[in-house]
C-alpha cells in the first residue's frame, strides 16, 4: 500500500430524492435541474485538468448522469466499488421518518447510524471496497461518487481514522481535491 495518487473527487448533483429528503443509498432517483447544474459547475472546475487523467465512476444513475455532463466526453469507467453505502432497509426512506421510528439509531447524531442500519452496510465494509479501490489506482484520478463514500474516500486517502468520518464535510457541485494527505474544496 503505497501514497494514494492526487484525487479529483465530485458528489453527484441533486436528484428528486435529495430534495425530498429521502435516502436514496443503492437506489436511485434522477438529477433535478440544480443537480444539471451542479454537474455543469464541476465541469467548469475541471476544465482546466489535465486530460489524460483517468475518470471513474459509480455505476449508479445519478453518478453517471453527473459524470457525463462534468466529464465532457473524456473517457469513463465504471467501478461498483464508489456505489454508496448500502443503507439496507432505511433505503427509500426520509430521514425524519427513521428519526421518529428509531430514535436509538439516531441518538449519537452525526453519521455514526449509517453503521448499524438494519440488513446494511457497515464502515468496515465501506472502507474495505474504498481501500481496495484506492489500492488499485496508479495516477491522478477524477472519480465521481456519492456522500458517504466520498467521505471515506477521503478518510482513508488521508490516513484518518474512521472514527473521523462524520468530520468530512461533502458538496454537491464542488470538487474536492485530496492531495499529499490534504484536502481542499474549490467551489
Amino acid at each position: 500500500m503505497g501514497m494514494t495518487p492526487t484525487l479529483y473527487l465530485l458528489r453527484h448533483g441533486q436528484t428528486e430524492w435529495n430534495a425530498q429528503g429521502r435516502l436514496q443509498g443503492r437506489l436511485d432517483s434522477p438529477l433535478t435541474a440544480l443537480g444539471r447544474g451542479q454537474a455543469k459547475r464541476q465541469a467548469q472546475l475541471i476544465a482546466a485538468l489535465p486530460p489524460e487523467l483517468q475518470c471513474w465512476s459509480s455505476p449508479a444513475g445519478r453518478a453517471v448522469e453527473t459524470a457525463r455532463i462534468a466529464l465532457g466526453g473524456r473517457p469513463l469507467a465504471f467501478d461498483a466499488r464508489l456505489a454508496e453505502i448500502d443503507i439496507g432497509a432505511f433505503t427509500g426512506r426520509t430521514l425524519s421518518e427513521l428519526q421518529s421510528a428509531h430514535p436509538e439509531q439516531f441518538s449519537g447524531g452525526g453519521l455514526d447510524w449509517y453503521d448499524r442500519t438494519p440488513q446494511g452496510e457497515d464502515f468496515a465494509a465501506l472502507h474495505a471496497r474504498v481501500r481496495s479501490f484506492l489500492d488499485g489506482l496508479r495516477a491522478p484520478a477524477i472519480i465521481v461518487t456519492h456522500g458517504v463514500t466520498l467521505r471515506m474516500i477521503r478518510l482513508v486517502a488521508m490516513g484518518l481514522p474512521l472514527a473521523r468520518i462524520g468530520e468530512m464535510s461533502v458538496f454537491q457541485g464542488a470538487l474536492h481535491r485530496v492531495s499529499a494527505g490534504r484536502h481542499q474544496v474549490f467551489f
